[in-house]
């Protein structure tokens, strides 16, 4: 299990802007990042976008699929009021909940001349190091994306690129409730186990201090300079209807 890989270098390149959101919904979250996704592509915005959030409780669905993967019925779903959305990205089926820290990088890789690999890569570096921060040695598995821990796999990552530009991102277990990952094969691979950070620490750890931890260590192995950028602003710049990210007002 490697724990360790060398900075990514890419050149010099328009500033990035980190975006802290409230709890969101995932089908608005989607809808801001495929507005920020076409003003990207569009030529209207040049700064890579970093969107940091939590979901409510939410099954998604990969490129792949993932129905089959679901191990309880629809009423069972209904009763818990949680929705299975399909989605774009890779991966099978994930769960997204409170106390999981998302994260959703909206990078021009090809002006970055970043390779789809580099990418994954870094996005599962800066969830080692940011785990590392609670000296916690999670690390990669050579046979499945995203990190883990003695077995047991504590962040996910899931990715789309469209005309070079990548959405969706990755998901780090930090206090995020285990139960519902039992209700499903997690990224479609039987007798995984999930866990997290809190789970590991028999204690819960701040929400805003993974936030924080987690900006410096992606700005880091990505090679981007990151200002905060209130969620307004972005909505304002990239022309995205503000009705229709409420949480944000």
């Amino acid at each position: 299990m490697a724990t360790e890989a060398d900075p990514i270098e890419v050149p010099n390149s328009p500033d990035g802007w980190w975006i802290d959101l409230p709890p969101t919904d995932y089908q608005q979250a989607m809808d801001l990042q495929l507005a920020v996704v076409a003003a990207k592509t569009g030529g209207r915005l040049d700064a890579d976008v970093i969107l940091c959030l939590e979901h409510p409780r939410v099954f998604t669905l990969g490129r792949r699929g993932g129905r089959e993967n679901l191990c309880v019925s629809d009423d069972f779903l209904a009763r818990k009021g949680i929705r299975v959305m399909p989605t774009d990205r890779g991966g099978n089926i994930t769960y997204h909940g409170p106390g999981q820290l998302v994260v959703y990088p909206i990078i021009h890789l090809s002006r970055r001349r970043l390779k789809v690999v580099e990418f994954v890569s870094a996005l599962e570096q800066a969830m080692i190091r940011t785990a590392g921060h609670w000296n916690i040695a999670a690390g990669t598995d050579p046979l499945n994306r995203g990190v883990w821990l003695n077995g047991d796999k504590l962040g996910s990552i899931g990715i789309t690129v469209r005309r070079g530009v990548s959405f969706h991102g990755l998901a780090l277990n930090v206090n995020t409730e285990m139960e519902p990952f039992g209700w499903i094969n997690p990224c479609g691979l039987q007798k995984v186990r999930m866990t997290s950070i809190a789970q590991h620490l028999e204690t819960p750890v701040p929400m805003e201090e993974a936030r924080r931890v987690m900006a410096g260590h992606l700005a880091d192995c990505l090679g981007l300079t990151l200002t905060t950028m209130d969620a307004v602003a972005l909505c304002e710049k990239i022309g995205h209807r503000i009705g229709a990210m409420p949480n944000i007002l």
